[in-house]
Protein backbone atom coordinates (compact mmCIF):
# COMPACT_ATOMS: atom_id res chain seq x y z
CA UNK A 1 0.00 0.00 0.00
CA UNK A 2 2.83 2.46 0.64
CA UNK A 3 4.12 1.48 -2.85
CA UNK A 4 0.75 2.57 -4.46
CA UNK A 5 0.27 5.65 -2.40
CA UNK A 6 3.76 7.07 -3.46
CA UNK A 7 3.26 5.98 -7.38
CA UNK A 8 0.28 7.51 -7.18
CA UNK A 9 1.68 10.84 -5.17
CA UNK A 10 3.89 11.02 -8.44
CA UNK A 11 1.41 10.95 -10.76
CA UNK A 12 -0.57 13.87 -8.79
CA UNK A 13 3.26 16.18 -8.65
CA UNK A 14 3.33 15.33 -12.52
CA UNK A 15 0.35 16.42 -12.85
CA UNK A 16 0.69 19.90 -11.13
CA UNK A 17 3.46 20.83 -13.44
CA UNK A 18 1.97 19.76 -16.60
CA UNK A 19 1.66 23.00 -18.84
CA UNK A 20 -1.58 24.63 -19.93
CA UNK A 21 -1.34 25.50 -23.49
CA UNK A 22 -0.47 21.05 -24.84
CA UNK A 23 -1.57 17.34 -24.37
CA UNK A 24 0.77 15.74 -22.15
CA UNK A 25 1.04 11.69 -21.25
CA UNK A 26 1.93 10.36 -18.34
CA UNK A 27 1.87 6.78 -17.34
CA UNK A 28 1.83 4.77 -13.85
CA UNK A 29 1.42 1.60 -12.36
CA UNK A 30 -0.33 0.77 -8.96
CA UNK A 31 3.03 -1.39 -8.07
CA UNK A 32 6.74 -2.13 -9.71
CA UNK A 33 6.90 -5.18 -8.23
CA UNK A 34 4.13 -8.12 -7.27
CA UNK A 35 3.92 -11.79 -7.42
CA UNK A 36 3.13 -14.21 -9.97
CA UNK A 37 -0.59 -13.88 -10.95
CA UNK A 38 -1.38 -10.85 -9.15
CA UNK A 39 -3.17 -8.21 -11.25
CA UNK A 40 -1.32 -5.22 -12.43
CA UNK A 41 -3.22 -1.56 -13.15
CA UNK A 42 -1.38 -0.28 -15.54
CA UNK A 43 -2.77 3.72 -16.25
CA UNK A 44 -2.24 5.98 -19.80
CA UNK A 45 -3.66 9.94 -18.24
CA UNK A 46 -3.75 12.81 -21.10
CA UNK A 47 -4.02 16.40 -19.97
CA UNK A 48 -5.55 18.52 -22.83
CA UNK A 49 -7.71 21.43 -23.29
CA UNK A 50 -11.20 20.61 -23.78
CA UNK A 51 -11.34 20.83 -27.95
CA UNK A 52 -7.92 18.33 -27.47
CA UNK A 53 -8.97 14.97 -29.91
CA UNK A 54 -7.36 12.01 -27.76
CA UNK A 55 -7.27 8.43 -29.32
CA UNK A 56 -6.02 5.64 -27.25
CA UNK A 57 -4.58 2.35 -28.74
CA UNK A 58 -7.75 0.44 -29.71
CA UNK A 59 -5.60 -2.94 -29.65
CA UNK A 60 -2.32 -2.88 -27.11
CA UNK A 61 -0.16 -4.89 -26.86
CA UNK A 62 1.63 -5.78 -23.40
CA UNK A 63 3.49 -8.71 -24.12
CA UNK A 64 5.04 -11.02 -22.59
CA UNK A 65 2.28 -9.24 -20.18
CA UNK A 66 -1.42 -10.94 -20.44
CA UNK A 67 -4.23 -8.15 -20.95
CA UNK A 68 -7.88 -8.73 -18.66
CA UNK A 69 -9.36 -6.38 -19.11
CA UNK A 70 -9.49 -2.57 -20.81
CA UNK A 71 -11.92 -0.02 -18.41
CA UNK A 72 -13.76 2.71 -20.63
CA UNK A 73 -11.87 6.28 -21.17
CA UNK A 74 -12.40 8.07 -17.94
CA UNK A 75 -13.01 12.37 -18.62
CA UNK A 76 -12.51 14.34 -15.32
CA UNK A 77 -12.68 18.77 -15.93
CA UNK A 78 -10.69 20.83 -14.21
CA UNK A 79 -11.12 24.57 -14.37
CA UNK A 80 -8.76 25.18 -16.80
CA UNK A 81 -7.73 21.58 -18.89
CA UNK A 82 -9.62 18.16 -18.89
CA UNK A 83 -7.53 14.62 -18.02
CA UNK A 84 -8.32 11.48 -19.67
CA UNK A 85 -7.65 8.27 -18.14
CA UNK A 86 -7.64 4.73 -19.60
CA UNK A 87 -7.28 1.84 -17.43
CA UNK A 88 -5.44 -1.63 -18.33
CA UNK A 89 -5.71 -4.72 -16.35
CA UNK A 90 -2.75 -6.86 -16.87
CA UNK A 91 -1.15 -10.50 -15.55
CA UNK A 92 1.90 -12.52 -16.00
CA UNK A 93 2.75 -15.92 -14.57
CA UNK A 94 6.26 -16.23 -14.79
CA UNK A 95 8.56 -14.88 -12.46
CA UNK A 96 11.28 -12.13 -13.41
CA UNK A 97 12.27 -8.48 -14.45
CA UNK A 98 10.51 -7.27 -17.27
CA UNK A 99 9.56 -3.80 -18.99
CA UNK A 100 6.12 -3.11 -19.85
CA UNK A 101 5.71 -2.12 -23.87
CA UNK A 102 5.67 1.61 -24.56
CA UNK A 103 2.00 2.47 -25.94
CA UNK A 104 0.99 5.13 -28.69
CA UNK A 105 -1.72 7.93 -27.49
CA UNK A 106 -2.50 10.35 -30.47
CA UNK A 107 -3.31 13.95 -28.91
CA UNK A 108 -4.90 15.81 -31.60
CA UNK A 109 -3.10 13.84 -34.42
CA UNK A 110 -0.02 13.66 -32.92
CA UNK A 111 1.96 10.52 -31.58
CA UNK A 112 3.07 10.38 -28.04
CA UNK A 113 4.55 7.35 -26.63
CA UNK A 114 4.53 6.04 -23.12
CA UNK A 115 8.05 5.61 -20.96
CA UNK A 116 9.34 1.90 -20.63
CA UNK A 117 7.73 0.81 -16.79
CA UNK A 118 10.50 -1.37 -15.41
CA UNK A 119 8.40 -4.17 -13.43
CA UNK A 120 9.12 -7.12 -11.20
CA UNK A 121 7.36 -10.17 -10.73
CA UNK A 122 8.09 -12.53 -7.53
CA UNK A 123 7.79 -16.08 -6.86
CA UNK A 124 5.52 -16.93 -4.33
CA UNK A 125 7.10 -18.30 -0.99
CA UNK A 126 5.96 -21.16 0.37
CA UNK A 127 6.07 -22.23 3.63
CA UNK A 128 7.85 -25.85 3.55
CA UNK A 129 7.41 -25.90 7.31
CA UNK A 130 3.66 -25.82 7.78
CA UNK A 131 2.47 -26.10 4.37
CA UNK A 132 2.36 -29.87 3.47
CA UNK A 133 3.62 -31.00 0.42
CA UNK A 134 2.60 -34.21 -1.85
CA UNK A 135 4.77 -36.03 -4.82
CA UNK A 136 3.26 -35.09 -8.12
CA UNK A 137 0.51 -37.50 -9.34
CA UNK A 138 1.41 -39.92 -11.89
CA UNK A 139 0.92 -40.03 -15.22
CA UNK A 140 -2.79 -41.40 -15.95
CA UNK A 141 -3.23 -43.66 -18.84
CA UNK A 142 -5.79 -42.35 -21.32
CA UNK A 143 -8.46 -44.70 -21.98
CA UNK A 144 -8.75 -44.18 -25.65
CA UNK A 145 -5.15 -44.69 -27.40
CA UNK A 146 -5.71 -43.93 -31.36
CA UNK A 147 -2.73 -45.20 -32.16
CA UNK A 148 -3.81 -48.95 -30.68
CA UNK A 149 -7.13 -49.10 -31.95
CA UNK A 150 -5.81 -47.79 -35.90
CA UNK A 151 -3.33 -50.90 -35.34
CA UNK A 152 -6.26 -53.40 -34.68
CA UNK A 153 -8.07 -52.10 -37.49
CA UNK A 154 -4.97 -52.25 -39.32
CA UNK A 155 -4.75 -56.11 -38.17
CA UNK A 156 -7.94 -56.87 -39.01
CA UNK A 157 -7.75 -55.17 -42.62
CA UNK A 158 -4.39 -57.66 -42.99
CA UNK A 159 -6.09 -60.75 -42.11
CA UNK A 160 -9.28 -59.81 -43.96
CA UNK A 161 -7.03 -58.81 -47.31
CA UNK A 162 -5.36 -62.02 -47.16
CA UNK A 163 -8.20 -64.68 -46.67
CA UNK A 164 -9.64 -62.38 -49.56
CA UNK A 165 -6.77 -62.77 -51.49
CA UNK A 166 -6.93 -66.44 -51.23
CA UNK A 167 -10.38 -66.78 -52.38
CA UNK A 168 -9.69 -64.60 -55.35
CA UNK A 169 -6.91 -67.01 -56.25
CA UNK A 170 -8.85 -69.71 -56.65
CA UNK A 171 -11.82 -67.79 -58.25
CA UNK A 172 -9.22 -66.20 -60.54
CA UNK A 173 -7.53 -70.15 -61.72
CA UNK A 174 -11.04 -71.57 -61.72
CA UNK A 175 -12.22 -68.79 -64.04
CA UNK A 176 -8.99 -68.98 -66.50
CA UNK A 177 -9.40 -72.77 -66.67
CA UNK A 178 -13.40 -72.03 -67.68
CA UNK A 179 -12.65 -69.25 -70.16
CA UNK A 180 -9.22 -71.20 -71.56
CA UNK A 181 -11.99 -74.54 -71.79
CA UNK A 182 -14.51 -72.46 -73.98
CA UNK A 183 -11.82 -71.05 -76.32
CA UNK A 184 -10.91 -74.69 -77.52
CA UNK A 185 -12.32 -76.20 -79.82
CA UNK A 186 -15.22 -79.29 -78.69
CA UNK A 187 -12.80 -81.75 -80.02
CA UNK A 188 -9.37 -80.49 -78.56
CA UNK A 189 -11.44 -80.21 -75.34
CA UNK A 190 -12.62 -83.79 -75.35
CA UNK A 191 -9.38 -85.36 -75.89
CA UNK A 192 -7.76 -83.08 -73.14
CA UNK A 193 -9.93 -84.13 -70.71
CA UNK A 194 -9.54 -87.58 -72.00
CA UNK A 195 -5.52 -87.25 -71.06
CA UNK A 196 -5.97 -85.62 -67.96
CA UNK A 197 -8.28 -89.01 -66.60
CA UNK A 198 -5.24 -91.55 -67.79
CA UNK A 199 -3.59 -90.24 -64.82
CA UNK A 200 -6.02 -90.89 -62.32
CA UNK A 201 -5.18 -93.92 -59.78
CA UNK A 202 -8.63 -95.29 -58.69
CA UNK A 203 -8.97 -96.96 -55.87
CA UNK A 204 -12.34 -96.59 -53.97
CA UNK A 205 -15.64 -97.12 -55.31
CA UNK A 206 -16.11 -93.29 -55.26
CA UNK A 207 -13.10 -92.98 -56.74
CA UNK A 208 -14.71 -95.16 -59.91
CA UNK A 209 -17.78 -92.98 -59.93
CA UNK A 210 -16.34 -89.67 -60.26
CA UNK A 211 -13.95 -91.69 -63.18
CA UNK A 212 -16.86 -92.99 -64.93
CA UNK A 213 -19.33 -89.48 -64.59
CA UNK A 214 -16.30 -87.76 -66.12
CA UNK A 215 -15.85 -90.10 -69.00
CA UNK A 216 -19.57 -89.91 -69.82
CA UNK A 217 -19.56 -86.53 -69.72
CA UNK A 218 -16.58 -86.05 -72.25
CA UNK A 219 -18.73 -87.99 -74.66
CA UNK A 220 -21.84 -86.68 -74.08
CA UNK A 221 -20.90 -83.32 -74.28
CA UNK A 222 -18.97 -84.20 -77.46
CA UNK A 223 -21.98 -85.37 -78.91
CA UNK A 224 -24.07 -82.45 -78.59
CA UNK A 225 -21.44 -79.77 -79.57
CA UNK A 226 -20.39 -81.28 -82.71
CA UNK A 227 -22.87 -83.99 -84.23
CA UNK A 228 -25.74 -81.83 -82.22
CA UNK A 229 -27.47 -84.63 -80.31
CA UNK A 230 -29.30 -84.52 -77.62
CA UNK A 231 -26.96 -86.16 -75.40
CA UNK A 232 -26.69 -84.67 -72.13
CA UNK A 233 -30.15 -84.93 -71.08
CA UNK A 234 -30.68 -88.86 -72.74
CA UNK A 235 -30.49 -92.08 -70.34
CA UNK A 236 -27.36 -94.71 -71.90
CA UNK A 237 -30.16 -96.45 -74.08
CA UNK A 238 -31.67 -93.16 -75.38
CA UNK A 239 -28.32 -92.07 -76.75
CA UNK A 240 -27.02 -95.31 -78.27
CA UNK A 241 -31.05 -95.35 -79.99
CA UNK A 242 -30.23 -91.68 -81.73
CA UNK A 243 -26.70 -92.53 -82.64
CA UNK A 244 -28.17 -95.93 -84.81
CA UNK A 245 -31.10 -93.63 -86.08
CA UNK A 246 -28.11 -91.07 -87.15
CA UNK A 247 -26.20 -94.07 -88.95
CA UNK A 248 -29.57 -94.99 -90.67
CA UNK A 249 -29.64 -92.08 -92.22
CA UNK A 250 -26.58 -91.42 -93.20
CA UNK A 251 -25.69 -87.96 -91.06
CA UNK A 252 -23.29 -89.83 -88.77
CA UNK A 253 -21.21 -92.85 -90.18
CA UNK A 254 -20.26 -94.82 -87.15
CA UNK A 255 -18.65 -98.35 -87.44
CA UNK A 256 -21.18 -100.75 -85.78
CA UNK A 257 -18.40 -102.12 -83.27
CA UNK A 258 -17.56 -98.79 -82.16
CA UNK A 259 -21.46 -98.33 -81.62
CA UNK A 260 -21.34 -102.05 -79.36
CA UNK A 261 -18.12 -100.75 -77.62
CA UNK A 262 -19.67 -97.36 -76.62
CA UNK A 263 -22.89 -99.62 -75.65
CA UNK A 264 -20.41 -101.48 -73.28
CA UNK A 265 -19.13 -98.14 -71.48
CA UNK A 266 -22.11 -96.81 -70.96
CA UNK A 267 -23.53 -100.20 -68.86
CA UNK A 268 -20.10 -100.38 -67.17
CA UNK A 269 -20.58 -96.38 -66.11
CA UNK A 270 -24.31 -97.44 -65.01
CA UNK A 271 -23.40 -100.45 -63.00
CA UNK A 272 -20.97 -98.26 -60.78
CA UNK A 273 -22.78 -95.16 -60.34
CA UNK A 274 -25.84 -96.54 -59.51
CA UNK A 275 -25.35 -99.96 -58.80
CA UNK A 276 -21.58 -99.30 -57.32
CA UNK A 277 -19.88 -101.84 -58.94
CA UNK A 278 -15.92 -101.33 -58.71
CA UNK A 279 -14.83 -102.94 -62.12
CA UNK A 280 -10.63 -103.79 -62.59
CA UNK A 281 -8.38 -100.97 -63.13
CA UNK A 282 -7.66 -102.41 -66.81
CA UNK A 283 -11.35 -102.37 -67.22
CA UNK A 284 -11.72 -98.51 -66.66
CA UNK A 285 -8.63 -97.21 -68.83
CA UNK A 286 -9.78 -100.22 -71.56
CA UNK A 287 -13.19 -97.96 -71.39
CA UNK A 288 -11.28 -94.60 -71.45
CA UNK A 289 -9.66 -95.52 -74.59
CA UNK A 290 -12.62 -96.55 -76.15
CA UNK A 291 -14.37 -93.06 -75.52
CA UNK A 292 -11.69 -91.80 -77.11
CA UNK A 293 -12.23 -93.41 -80.44
CA UNK A 294 -15.58 -92.80 -80.34
CA UNK A 295 -14.90 -89.03 -80.25
CA UNK A 296 -12.23 -89.39 -83.12
CA UNK A 297 -14.18 -91.80 -85.00
CA UNK A 298 -17.27 -88.67 -84.54
CA UNK A 299 -14.99 -86.43 -85.89
CA UNK A 300 -13.99 -88.58 -88.85
CA UNK A 301 -17.58 -89.30 -89.38
CA UNK A 302 -19.31 -85.58 -89.45
CA UNK A 303 -19.58 -84.10 -92.79
CA UNK A 304 -17.33 -81.21 -93.57
CA UNK A 305 -18.69 -77.67 -92.21
CA UNK A 306 -19.70 -75.57 -94.91
CA UNK A 307 -18.59 -72.18 -95.56
CA UNK A 308 -20.78 -69.91 -93.43
CA UNK A 309 -20.50 -72.52 -90.92
CA UNK A 310 -16.77 -71.77 -90.65
CA UNK A 311 -17.30 -68.49 -90.31
CA UNK A 312 -19.47 -68.24 -87.35
CA UNK A 313 -17.09 -70.24 -85.71
CA UNK A 314 -13.91 -68.21 -86.45
CA UNK A 315 -16.60 -65.23 -85.43
CA UNK A 316 -17.92 -66.90 -81.60
CA UNK A 317 -13.91 -67.81 -81.08
CA UNK A 318 -13.26 -64.38 -81.65
CA UNK A 319 -16.20 -63.25 -79.30
CA UNK A 320 -14.76 -66.09 -76.96
CA UNK A 321 -11.25 -64.45 -77.37
CA UNK A 322 -12.58 -60.79 -76.60
CA UNK A 323 -14.23 -61.91 -73.64
CA UNK A 324 -11.82 -64.03 -72.25
CA UNK A 325 -8.92 -60.63 -72.60
CA UNK A 326 -11.80 -58.45 -71.16
CA UNK A 327 -11.91 -60.32 -68.33
CA UNK A 328 -8.61 -61.17 -67.75
CA UNK A 329 -7.94 -57.10 -67.68
CA UNK A 330 -11.16 -56.71 -65.02
CA UNK A 331 -9.10 -59.32 -62.65
CA UNK A 332 -6.23 -58.47 -63.70
CA UNK A 333 -6.57 -54.45 -62.34
CA UNK A 334 -8.69 -56.25 -59.50
CA UNK A 335 -5.69 -57.89 -57.93
CA UNK A 336 -3.43 -55.19 -58.60
CA UNK A 337 -5.58 -53.06 -56.74
CA UNK A 338 -5.96 -55.81 -53.73
CA UNK A 339 -1.78 -55.87 -53.83
CA UNK A 340 -1.96 -52.35 -53.59
CA UNK A 341 -4.37 -52.39 -50.91
CA UNK A 342 -2.39 -54.86 -49.40
CA UNK A 343 0.57 -52.90 -49.38
CA UNK A 344 -0.77 -50.01 -47.93
CA UNK A 345 -2.17 -51.39 -45.24
CA UNK A 346 0.86 -53.60 -44.05
CA UNK A 347 3.17 -50.24 -44.17
CA UNK A 348 0.58 -48.33 -42.54
CA UNK A 349 1.55 -51.19 -39.89
CA UNK A 350 5.40 -50.70 -39.99
CA UNK A 351 6.05 -46.87 -40.40
CA UNK A 352 2.39 -45.88 -39.02
CA UNK A 353 -0.43 -44.81 -40.13
CA UNK A 354 0.17 -41.55 -39.91
CA UNK A 355 3.24 -41.25 -41.97
CA UNK A 356 2.35 -43.35 -44.80
CA UNK A 357 -0.47 -41.13 -45.09
CA UNK A 358 0.49 -37.66 -45.08
CA UNK A 359 3.34 -38.99 -47.43
CA UNK A 360 0.72 -39.94 -50.18
CA UNK A 361 -1.19 -36.73 -49.77
CA UNK A 362 1.72 -34.83 -49.77
CA UNK A 363 1.39 -33.31 -46.55
CA UNK A 364 3.74 -29.73 -47.33
CA UNK A 365 6.02 -30.43 -43.66
CA UNK A 366 6.29 -34.10 -44.48
CA UNK A 367 8.11 -33.44 -47.61
CA UNK A 368 10.29 -30.97 -45.86
CA UNK A 369 11.56 -33.66 -42.89
CA UNK A 370 11.56 -36.04 -45.35
CA UNK A 371 13.47 -34.71 -47.88
CA UNK A 372 17.35 -33.52 -48.38
CA UNK A 373 18.82 -31.31 -46.07
CA UNK A 374 21.27 -28.39 -46.41
CA UNK A 375 24.08 -27.24 -44.20
CA UNK A 376 25.13 -23.92 -45.06
CA UNK A 377 26.99 -20.90 -43.19
CA UNK A 378 25.38 -17.54 -43.43
CA UNK A 379 26.07 -13.88 -42.49
CA UNK A 380 28.95 -12.28 -40.62
CA UNK A 381 29.99 -13.43 -37.91
CA UNK A 382 29.44 -16.73 -40.13
CA UNK A 383 26.09 -18.71 -38.64
CA UNK A 384 26.32 -22.75 -39.67
CA UNK A 385 22.68 -24.15 -39.75
CA UNK A 386 20.77 -26.91 -41.55
CA UNK A 387 17.54 -26.62 -43.30
CA UNK A 388 15.18 -28.18 -45.47
CA UNK A 389 16.22 -25.55 -48.30
CA UNK A 390 18.94 -23.56 -49.13
CA UNK A 391 17.94 -19.86 -47.00
CA UNK A 392 17.28 -16.67 -49.78
CA UNK A 393 19.37 -13.44 -49.50
CA UNK A 394 17.27 -10.83 -49.40
CA UNK A 395 18.03 -7.11 -50.25
CA UNK A 396 17.46 -4.21 -47.55
CA UNK A 397 18.04 -0.73 -47.79
CA UNK A 398 19.77 -0.86 -44.55
CA UNK A 399 23.29 -2.47 -45.28
CA UNK A 400 24.18 -2.75 -42.01
CA UNK A 401 21.36 -5.99 -41.99
CA UNK A 402 21.95 -9.19 -43.54
CA UNK A 403 18.40 -11.47 -44.39
CA UNK A 404 17.96 -14.64 -44.97
CA UNK A 405 14.88 -16.34 -45.29
CA UNK A 406 13.00 -19.57 -46.84
CA UNK A 407 9.14 -19.54 -47.36
CA UNK A 408 6.86 -16.86 -46.25
CA UNK A 409 4.05 -15.99 -43.53
CA UNK A 410 1.71 -18.71 -45.96
CA UNK A 411 4.20 -21.20 -46.30
CA UNK A 412 3.79 -24.35 -44.29
CA UNK A 413 7.53 -23.77 -42.55
CA UNK A 414 8.96 -20.11 -42.31
CA UNK A 415 12.26 -19.81 -41.46
CA UNK A 416 13.42 -15.74 -41.31
CA UNK A 417 17.34 -15.54 -40.23
CA UNK A 418 18.46 -11.39 -39.91
CA UNK A 419 22.06 -9.78 -38.70
CA UNK A 420 21.99 -6.53 -37.74
CA UNK A 421 25.55 -5.16 -37.00
CA UNK A 422 25.01 -1.21 -36.96
CA UNK A 423 28.16 0.75 -37.04
CA UNK A 424 29.47 1.85 -33.42
CA UNK A 425 29.71 5.35 -32.45
CA UNK A 426 33.23 5.87 -30.77
CA UNK A 427 32.40 8.78 -28.74
CA UNK A 428 29.20 7.00 -27.01
CA UNK A 429 31.88 3.56 -26.87
CA UNK A 430 33.95 5.96 -25.14
CA UNK A 431 31.88 7.33 -22.42
CA UNK A 432 28.85 5.14 -21.91
CA UNK A 433 26.14 7.61 -20.15
CA UNK A 434 23.99 4.84 -18.71
CA UNK A 435 23.90 1.77 -16.58
CA UNK A 436 25.12 -1.44 -18.70
CA UNK A 437 22.38 -3.89 -17.12
CA UNK A 438 19.26 -0.99 -18.29
CA UNK A 439 20.92 -0.78 -21.18
CA UNK A 440 20.93 -4.56 -21.66
CA UNK A 441 16.93 -4.25 -20.74
CA UNK A 442 16.53 -1.87 -22.83
CA UNK A 443 18.12 -3.97 -25.82
CA UNK A 444 16.13 -7.07 -25.46
CA UNK A 445 12.69 -5.08 -24.83
CA UNK A 446 13.90 -3.44 -28.35
CA UNK A 447 14.52 -6.96 -29.74
CA UNK A 448 11.07 -8.03 -28.17
CA UNK A 449 9.49 -5.13 -29.89
CA UNK A 450 11.26 -5.70 -33.30
CA UNK A 451 9.32 -8.94 -33.41
CA UNK A 452 6.27 -8.63 -32.58
CA UNK A 453 6.16 -5.38 -35.19
CA UNK A 454 7.22 -7.51 -37.74
CA UNK A 455 4.39 -9.93 -36.85
CA UNK A 456 1.39 -6.97 -36.72
CA UNK A 457 3.08 -5.49 -40.30
CA UNK A 458 2.25 -8.93 -41.75
CA UNK A 459 -1.48 -9.04 -39.98
CA UNK A 460 -0.80 -11.23 -36.94
CA UNK A 461 -2.98 -10.59 -33.98
CA UNK A 462 -3.24 -12.25 -30.58
CA UNK A 463 0.15 -12.28 -29.83
CA UNK A 464 0.82 -14.90 -26.52
CA UNK A 465 4.57 -14.22 -26.01
CA UNK A 466 7.16 -16.16 -23.43
CA UNK A 467 10.68 -15.85 -23.10
CA UNK A 468 13.59 -18.30 -21.99
CA UNK A 469 17.31 -18.63 -21.66
CA UNK A 470 18.45 -21.62 -23.35
CA UNK A 471 22.68 -23.72 -24.49
CA UNK A 472 21.89 -24.49 -27.74
CA UNK A 473 23.61 -28.33 -28.29
CA UNK A 474 26.35 -26.81 -29.68
CA UNK A 475 27.01 -24.83 -26.15
CA UNK A 476 25.82 -21.40 -27.29
CA UNK A 477 23.55 -19.49 -25.18
CA UNK A 478 20.65 -17.68 -26.30
CA UNK A 479 17.70 -15.90 -25.78
CA UNK A 480 14.18 -17.76 -26.81
CA UNK A 481 11.01 -15.83 -27.39
CA UNK A 482 7.92 -18.15 -28.30
CA UNK A 483 4.91 -18.28 -28.51
CA UNK A 484 1.54 -18.47 -30.43
CA UNK A 485 -0.74 -15.71 -33.07
CA UNK A 486 -3.58 -15.84 -35.59
CA UNK A 487 -2.71 -15.01 -38.93
CA UNK A 488 -4.58 -14.39 -42.02
CA UNK A 489 -3.09 -17.14 -44.20
CA UNK A 490 -3.95 -17.44 -48.27
CA UNK A 491 -6.53 -19.53 -48.63
CA UNK A 492 -8.20 -19.58 -45.48
CA UNK A 493 -11.26 -17.86 -44.86
CA UNK A 494 -10.24 -17.84 -40.72
CA UNK A 495 -7.18 -17.09 -39.30
CA UNK A 496 -5.04 -19.56 -38.69
CA UNK A 497 -2.94 -20.27 -35.00
CA UNK A 498 0.12 -20.39 -35.29
CA UNK A 499 3.50 -21.19 -33.24
CA UNK A 500 6.44 -19.26 -33.49
CA UNK A 501 9.88 -19.39 -31.98
CA UNK A 502 12.89 -16.68 -32.15
CA UNK A 503 16.43 -17.19 -31.27
CA UNK A 504 18.03 -14.09 -30.08
CA UNK A 505 22.24 -14.30 -30.67
CA UNK A 506 23.02 -11.00 -28.63
CA UNK A 507 26.78 -9.19 -28.85
CA UNK A 508 27.83 -6.00 -27.97
CA UNK A 509 28.48 -5.44 -31.75
CA UNK A 510 25.02 -6.46 -33.07
CA UNK A 511 22.34 -9.11 -32.90
CA UNK A 512 21.64 -12.16 -34.70
CA UNK A 513 17.72 -13.35 -34.68
CA UNK A 514 16.44 -16.48 -36.25
CA UNK A 515 12.41 -16.90 -36.35
CA UNK A 516 10.65 -19.37 -37.24
CA UNK A 517 6.97 -19.89 -37.60
CA UNK A 518 4.15 -22.66 -38.49
CA UNK A 519 0.74 -24.01 -38.04
CA UNK A 520 0.26 -24.92 -34.33
CA UNK A 521 -1.17 -27.80 -34.98
CA UNK A 522 1.06 -29.42 -37.67
CA UNK A 523 2.85 -32.92 -36.95
CA UNK A 524 6.08 -32.67 -38.50
CA UNK A 525 6.65 -28.70 -37.78
CA UNK A 526 8.02 -29.14 -34.23
CA UNK A 527 10.42 -32.26 -35.46
CA UNK A 528 11.61 -29.67 -38.32
CA UNK A 529 11.98 -26.69 -35.86
CA UNK A 530 14.07 -29.26 -33.19
CA UNK A 531 16.15 -30.65 -36.21
CA UNK A 532 17.29 -26.57 -37.49
CA UNK A 533 18.13 -25.77 -33.35
CA UNK A 534 19.97 -28.26 -32.91
CA UNK A 535 22.15 -27.74 -35.89
CA UNK A 536 22.90 -24.02 -35.12
CA UNK A 537 26.88 -23.64 -34.76
CA UNK A 538 27.98 -20.24 -34.51
CA UNK A 539 31.47 -19.78 -36.10
CA UNK A 540 34.09 -17.82 -34.43
CA UNK A 541 36.25 -15.96 -36.42
CA UNK A 542 39.87 -16.19 -36.40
Amino acid sequence: MIKKGLTFFGVLISLLSWSQDEGILIVAVDSTAVKIGQQIDYILQVKADSTAQVVFPEQPLFAPFELLEASPVDTLKTQSHYLFTKKYALIQFDSGDYFIPQQQVLINGFSKIADLVPLRVNTVVVDTIQQKLYDIKPLQEVEKNYEILIAQILWSLVLVLALFGIFYTYLFQKRRKELREKELPPFDRAIEELKALENERLSAQEEYKKYYSRLTDVVRRYLEEEAKIDALESTSEELLIKLELRKNAGTLDLDSKTLRSLRAVLQNADLVKFAKSMPEYRIASEDRKVVEHVVIETKEALPKPTEEELREKAAYQEYLAKKRRKEQWIWGLSGVGLISLFALVVSMLVYGYYPVRDTLLAYPTKGLISGDWVMSQYGTPPLKIETPDVLERFSREEKTIQQFGLGTFDSPFYIDLLFDFPPRDPQQAESPTTDPKQADLEKGQALVNSIISNFESKGAVNILMKNDAIDLPSGVPVAKIYGTLDYPKRGDSERVRCSFNALLFTFEEGTIILTMMYEKDDRYASEIEQRIINSIELIKEL
